[in-house]
């Protein structure tokens, strides 16, 4: 029995040690009590809550909520929320998957040590190539919008269109973008465009 509580716990150990732990637990388990536990979302474009708390593993050495945290807790609330509208299981049924091309962040004010938050997640659109999603940081002390978040999700596999005409059974036009989120799409496809240049692919997809 000994020797098998040692296994265990060195198998914990390693587990944590080597892989992301929390984070490969948390994010299955958000999206199956989003699936399970929670009403399925019908509007797509619908905000949705996320509720959290500022705790000591997410603390910098300035003693609030490390950026990076931010970008993890949008991504546990951001599978949630793609869980609860349906899109998760529409990218499965069609063989796609959505990545992370891009994401930008903008922080208010810190969140302190034990503060409670939630992170209020929704769908701001969608073009040709890629979904459009925007992260809320609440503090729920005041309400204030402490960090927001916005990021790219590229479908492999299919199109955005595809998956939400896949959901609604029929062709939904896209909202229209907000102007700073064009902005952005904007910086990020020039941005693109350099960085072909600068290895040398602009040519050689010119000469495709």
């Amino acid at each position: 029995m000994l020797e098998l509580l040692v296994a265990l716990l060195a198998l914990a150990l390693a587990y944590f040690a080597l892989l992301d732990g929390w984070y490969l637990v948390r994010v299955p388990c958000a999206v199956l009590r989003a699936r399970l536990l929670q009403p399925r979302v019908r509007d797509l474009l619908a905000e949705q809550s996320y509720a959290g708390r500022v705790l000591p593993s997410d603390l910098d050495l300035l003693l609030h909520m490390n950026n990076a945290r931010y970008l993890r807790e949008a991504d546990v609330a951001r599978a949630a929320h793609l869980a609860r509208c349906g899109v998760l299981e529409a990218l499965r049924a069609l063989g796609a998957r959505a990545v992370l091309a891009a994401s930008c962040a903008r922080y208010r004010r810190s969140l302190r040590l034990f503060e409670p938050f939630e992170v209020r997640t929704r769908l701001l659109g969608w073009d040709d190539r890629a979904f459009y999603v925007e992260a809320r940081f609440i503090s729920l002390r005041d309400g204030f919008v402490c960090a927001l978040l916005r990021s790219r999700q590229h479908v492999l596999g299919a199109s955005p269109e595809r998956v939400v005409q896949h959901l609604c059974k029929r062709r939904v036009e896209p909202p229209e973008l907000p102007a700073d989120l064009q902005h952005w799409i904007a910086y990020n496809e020039a941005s693109s465009q350099l960085l072909r240049a600068e290895s040398g692919l602009h040519d050689v997809l010119k000469d495709q």
